[in-house]
């Protein structure tokens, strides 16, 4: 097959793509925001929402992953015109979403105990505390936000989450900048005017996607008849079979990051301050890589419905061939602005905090060149994935990612980053070593089921 035949989905690739990325840069942005903002005040409150936000980040991974059990189920549901499967999927989606927010934030709540024991400096400890719980209140409403979300995507409607996170970033970062530094006689409350920001504009985007969904003309029906009495625990099993394995894939890689922050605590707080710019900006670009892969859940989930596997197998690649194109671009920019990027992060001209501002810029920069090498990892790793879920084939991934990130990358991280002088970059070539391993087995794990389906569906 000619490079033309991948080439040509690359339109309806983007089409599906482009606002599911706008929305996910948004998400993003929330903790990009904060960042930067908190870093004018000083390294320690950047280091302080680093550490509060990583124990956030975990559970929300935990809880979007989950909740992507939503989107092949619809998509198939779409292409198999299977308007009561689609019905009872949204219902079902959105109340396990709601539970799985709120024991969510019950468990980051009684989590803050585990910073005294992670060897974290203590005055970063001290002003995280309060931080994580009101940003740890916020994973409900974001949870309920997800149920919405995955439901309108596998619908293919990915432009209704762009709108939604546009609108909510608008107030958060309006809030952020009146609450953090004190604007228009408001006190001036620091990391706590950041951690209000984000809990009042998620609230919002609850709201704004509530609205939008059930008055648009296709999706308004899904919603009519919400009862108890029509939940059916075969429903539950098949979101929740699928979901909790997804969330677990989800978990192990936003853990394998969680752990690098951790680490880097343990290396001083200027270590720390430099793994969360370059962690930052990594994750920013991961949002590209992201939106394709929601984007292969929904072609691969509308493929597998109207069971035509050849064609299946072939728009997966071509999605796969944009991410590594897209990632490309990426590495190079990395690479050309290593020196430059970390700036946006730190006020330079900050006196008080130059000693510390000049060493967090250095090692940040060369935590820049390692991840412009593993954006390609990152992004085929995470595309793949997507196409798996389609399939909803999760439990050889979910063991294949496992072992990718913890008995392959954790333990290069641990090792190279604590016990070599290599320091912060060792821990990142532990990262780039656990996301290369996903990538390939994952890719053979795809390569090996569309031959088997295509063979199969050969014979009948």
């Amino acid at each position: 097959m000619n490079l033309s035949a991948y080439t040509k989905e690359f339109s309806a690739n983007f089409r599906l793509a482009y606002p599911v990325i706008l929305g996910m840069l948004g998400h993003t942005l929330i903790g990009l925001v904060d960042n930067i903002m908190v870093g004018r005040l000083g390294t320690t409150e950047l280091a302080a929402v680093s550490l509060g936000n990583s124990f956030v980040f975990i559970a929300m991974s935990a809880g979007i992953g989950f909740s992507t059990a939503l989107t092949p189920i619809v998509a198939q549901g779409d292409a198999a015109k299977d308007t009561a499967g689609i019905r009872a999927a949204l219902h079902h989606g959105l109340l396990l979403c709601t539970l799985i927010g709120l024991f969510l934030f019950t468990i980051v709540y009684f989590a803050t105990p585990l910073m005294d024991a992670m060897g974290q400096p203590r005055e970063v400890i001290e002003m995280a505390r309060p931080f994580i719980g009101w940003v740890g209140f916020s994973i409900l409403p974001a949870m309920i936000f997800q149920g919405y979300k995955q439901f309108a995507d596998g619908m293919s409607q990915t432009k209704y989450d762009m709108y939604a996170v546009i609108f909510s970033n608008v107030i958060h970062i309006g809030l952020n900048y009146l609450l953090i530094y004190g604007v228009w006689g408001l006190p001036k409350l620091g990391i706590m005017g950041a951690a209000l920001g984000t809990v009042i504009s998620r609230i919002a985007l609850v709201l704004y996607m509530h609205f939008a969904l059930t008055n648009d003309k296709i999706l308004k029906p899904y919603f009519k008849g919400f009862s108890l009495g029509e939940f059916k625990m075969a429903m539950f099993k098949k979101i929740a079979g699928l979901g909790v394995l997804s969330s677990m894939q989800m978990l192990f890689e936003v853990a394998l990051f969680t752990s690098a922050v951790w680490l880097s605590g343990f290396l001083g707080k200027t270590s720390q301050a430099a793994n969360q710019i370059a962690l930052s900006l990594a994750s920013l670009t991961f949002m590209f890589a992201m939106g394709l892969s929601v984007t292969a859940m929904i072609r691969i989930g509308n493929q597998k419905g109207l069971k035509d596997y050849v064609n299946l197998r072939r728009i997966a690649r071509s999605i796969i061939l944009m991410a590594i194109v897209v990632e490309a671009v990426f590495a190079l920019l990395f690479v050309a602005l290593h020196n430059v990027l970390p700036y946006l992060f730190i006020n330079a001209e900050n006196v008080a905090h130059v000693a510390d501002t000049g060493e967090v810029i250095a090692i940040a920069s060369k935590l820049l060149i390692i991840a412009a090498v593993f954006q390609l990892s990152d992004g085929l790793q995470v595309v793949v994935l997507g196409t798996l879920r389609g399939l909803q084939d999760v439990k050889i991934p979910t063991l294949i990612t496992f072992i990718a990130y913890w008995v392959v990358g954790f333990p290069l991280c641990y090792f190279l980053g604590v016990h070599t002088g290599l320091g912060a970059i060792g821990i990142w070539i532990g990262l780039l070593a656990g996301l290369t391993a996903a990538a390939l087995f994952l890719y053979l794990r795809f390569n090996y089921l569309t031959n088997k389906l295509i063979h199969k569906d050969g014979e009948l």
